[in-house]
């Protein structure tokens, strides 16, 4: 009698549990460790205790009447850099996908090179141009920043889940009277679903953490995303470490909160393209 290969598969012992758990801890300790400082009177964080068995809330108090506009400027620019992101990426993915280019292939490479030109170049580059245009300290002008790594990386995503797509449930679209307008809309979007949602996602949170087009693009206060508030808050606040972290915690909230509500679209569309 042949033995069952899954009953003597190979199960993780107790020694790699306690390690994993160990790994997973250390990762997690500067986590623990911000959410409990913002938990802290002023003051240093190192002369508090382990755990805010007294916590204190003036720290995001604090954080809110200082950063509350710069988190809604962070807000702002991400759904605007995902909408224009997924609105560009989506028909060209299609497109690469389905439609018999000659320059698929090129266009394909250089969506892949895009993705490695440094971020200080495109910065560099973006400054100079939006100085003439009046796009500085502009919210269209950090959308359209943001969008430059969005969109090929939503064109990489949707293109290889849409080669997923059977040409058959296109054909039949097509043979019952809808163009191809109307194909894309009824029949392609409704099934790439995942694939929108993992390209919205991760088009989101380039945005949501975005530094180096900030700092670059923005020149005064008017439009300020935490990602440069809170690294000119740590310099102006040096005695409140409470209202830091606490604004750090505000800022990692909503992305946090974000992938886990969508992490199961998000496994399907990074997976659903390499299953055919």
């Amino acid at each position: 009698m042949r033995s069952d290969p899954v009953k003597h598969a190979h199960k993780p012992g107790p020694a790699s549990t306690i390690i994993g758990i160990a790994l997973l801890a250390l990762m997690l300790f500067p986590v623990y460790w911000m959410v409990n400082a913002s938990l802290q009177p002023a003051g240093n964080p190192l002369q508090g205790g382990w755990f805010p068995f007294h916590p204190d809330f003036s720290g995001y108090a604090i954080a809110l009447h200082d950063q509350g506009r710069n988190l809604v400027t962070s807000f702002v620019v991400a759904l605007g850099s995902t909408a224009l992101s997924l609105g560009l990426a989506t028909p060209a993915a299609y497109a690469m996908a389905h439609f018999r280019l000659r320059a698929t292939n090129l266009l394909l490479f250089g969506t892949l090179l895009t993705q490695m030109v440094p971020g200080i170049v495109v910065a560099n580059a973006l400054y100079g141009a939006y100085n003439e245009l009046g796009l500085l300290n502009s919210y269209p002008g950090l959308i359209l920043a943001d969008s430059t790594a969005g969109v090929p990386f939503a064109i990489i995503i949707m293109r290889s889940f849409m080669l997923g797509i059977p040409r058959e449930i296109i054909e039949a679209a097509r043979v019952d009277g809808a163009g191809r307008l109307r194909t894309f809309r009824s029949v392609v979007l409704p099934v790439s679903r995942n694939a929108l949602i993992t390209a919205g996602i991760f088009t989101f949170l380039f945005a949501w953490s975005d530094f180096l087009f900030a700092l670059t693009l923005t020149t005064t206060d008017a439009v300020r995303p935490i990602t440069l508030g809170v690294y000119q808050y740590i310099g102006a606040h040096a005695s409140q470490w409470n209202a830091i972290m606490a604004t750090s915690v505000l800022a990692s909230v909503p992305a946090a909160v974000l992938l886990v509500v969508v992490q199961r679209y998000v496994a399907d569309g990074v997976t659903g393209g390499a299953v055919k």
